[in-house]
């Protein structure tokens, strides 16, 4: 296992909004230490540090080593909050680690040999159902992404979570049935078949001359009485 990334940390003294206003104005971000049969810890940590990690992609299913006033210990992020309109980070939990500790984490599905899928090939599309994977393991032992291979997948076929090799010790939340990851798609019925004329093609005046086309028996109705 690589050697996790520090993140600088101090404890923060005011609680509730007026606080958590003061960290952001301090470019810190204001959070909140828990779990590991400890009590509960209002924290602050640096802004640039945590959005550089938030663009990796795989933030919530890292661990860390944070340093919170030199005393250090492991923790996984357990939610970031994000500021609705600008959508950058206001406010961020981190859950202890102990040894031997097991998590839950999103991981990342890479999908594989997308030219090796004869339904690909011919026009079919790729719907992914999960672009993640809810998994329970080792915190020691995150992966950094499941890999799907598409080889011969034809229009039609579908890909389930029993199909994906997991580690060792790795398992799936939902164990209660073999759900889809990602299924190869035909065209859609509702795409005009090529050749075939639409609205545009038909030929200019065919819709006056409908229009202007007596109804059946009209000319009868229309006619005077002796």
């Amino acid at each position: 296992m690589a050697e996790a990334i520090e993140l600088k940390a101090w404890a923060r003294q005011r609680s509730g909004k007026g606080g958590a206003r003061a960290t952001r104005r301090d470019g810190r971000i204001p959070g909140i230490l828990y779990g590991d049969k400890h009590e509960p810890q209002t924290i602050a940590v640096d802004y640039r540090a945590i959005t550089q990690q938030l663009h990796t992609g795989h933030f919530q299913s890292t661990i860390f080593t944070l340093n919170v006033d030199g005393t250090k210990m492991r923790v996984i992020p357990h939610g970031v909050q994000l500021d609705p309109v600008r959508d950058f980070p206001i406010h961020i939990d981190f859950l202890r680690v102990g040894k031997d500790a097991l998590v839950n984490v999103e991981v990342p599905v890479r999908f594989l040999n997308e030219a090796a899928s004869p339904g690909l090939k011919r026009g079919g599309v790729l719907n992914v159902v999960r672009h993640e994977i809810q998994v329970r393991c080792p915190a020691d032992a995150i992966p950094d992404h499941f890999d799907v291979d598409l080889t011969g997948l034809e229009i039609g076929d579908s890909v389930h979570i029993s199909a994906i090799a997991l580690p060792k010790g790795v398992r799936p939340t939902t164990t209660e049935r073999d759900f889809t990851v990602a299924t190869i798609v035909g065209r859609s019925a509702e795409e005009p078949v090529a050749g075939a004329p639409t609205a545009e093609a038909v030929e200019p005046g065919a819709e006056a001359a409908v229009a202007a086309a007596p109804a059946e028996g009209a000319d009868d109705k229309e006619k005077p009485k002796d």
